[in-house]
């Protein structure tokens, strides 16, 4: 169980958490994947990276953690020698805001207003046991949007939509229309349970009713990029929006009957998605999420297992 914690812990908050042990990001490696068009993944360590790359520069979305900023630009300059010109944050989780100060010199910074108003505040993230300080000047967006923005850019309208109370309540998806790809950020976890920050304006039936919004805008072959996880298809996200709302009900029936969340536990209510719990969450955490959502408690106590 503390190791699982500890992964977590770094996958998502490494960029803030002072007191925890850094990471060797001098280990890490940067992989580029040409997804579609003008699209390009970039996997490291944290949320994966979207890039559009053509004649007007470089956008991305996402830019993980501030030390492997030299390592996203020497992967960057491997597709293109044109410029960053734009960088999008799907949300205010460092493992995809880390980066921002570096990237943001030059580059404006784009994101919905919820993000920049968590990065200027910081706040206690009670899952992990950690207090986020706030962000410097130089990390925060500098053009927020409310509902949607589109930045034409590379022969693509790249909409960026925002779709509340799914991972955070400042989350956004962003699509390449003309690329023929989708960036869901962490509103999709690729095979995997996902980490919803309940303290963040995030919500697991808010996420499953995102899901079912974006699922009818994404045509039958898009390439989808997911927060974490391997590059993903329509079928994949329909697969994690049925597991989402499969375990719900699990937990929810439980709950109707009376049953504690060490119940749930020990009578492993999520056994029929036993497989999703090979990632950053095993079904145990995943089902206090699930419990702490329905309930409407908003943090968790999962640390008290070390």
């Amino acid at each position: 169980m503390h190791k699982i914690l500890l992964s977590l812990a770094l996958c998502l908050f490494v960029a803030a958490a002072s007191a925890q042990q850094q990471p060797d990001f001098s280990k890490v490696e940067i992989k580029v994947t040409k997804v579609a068009g003008t699209v390009y993944m970039l996997q490291g360590m944290g949320g994966n990276i979207g890039v559009s790359a053509g004649d007007d520069g470089i956008l991305i979305v996402d830019d993980q953690y501030a030390p492997l900023a030299d390592k996203i630009k020497a992967a960057l300059k491997g597709i293109t020698d044109k410029p960053v010109k734009f960088v999008l944050n799907t949300h205010w989780h460092f493992d995809h805001t880390g980066g921002n100060p570096y990237f943001g010199e030059t580059a404006p910074i784009i994101a919905h207003e919820n993000v920049r108003k968590r990065l200027q505040s910081g706040g206690n993230i009670t899952f992990l046991k950690m207090e986020v300080p706030p962000a410097s000047k130089a990390a925060l967006p500098v053009v927020t949007f409310e509902d949607k923005v589109t930045v034409h850019f590379n022969g693509e309208d790249i909409r960026a939509i925002h779709f509340p109370k799914g991972h955070t309540d400042g989350d956004i998806v962003v699509f390449f229309p003309q690329s023929n790809v989708v960036h869901m950020g962490d509103d999709f976890f690729a095979g995997m349970f996902p980490f919803v920050d309940l303290e963040s304006g995030g919500s697991v039936k808010g996420l499953i009713e995102d899901i079912a919004q974006i699922i009818p805008m994404l045509p039958p072959d898009v390439k989808v990029i997911p927060g974490h996880g391997p590059l993903a298809t329509l079928d994949d996200l329909k697969k994690f929006e049925a597991m989402l709302r499969g375990a719900s009900a699990a937990v929810a029936a439980a709950m109707k009957q009376g049953k504690t969340l060490d119940q749930m536990k020990q009578e492993k209510v999520l056994a029929n998605f036993a497989d999703w719990g090979k990632g950053f969450l095993n079904s145990d955490l995943f089902t206090e999420i699930l419990y702490n959502d329905l309930s409407g408690k908003k943090t968790g106590a999962f640390l008290k297992h070390n």
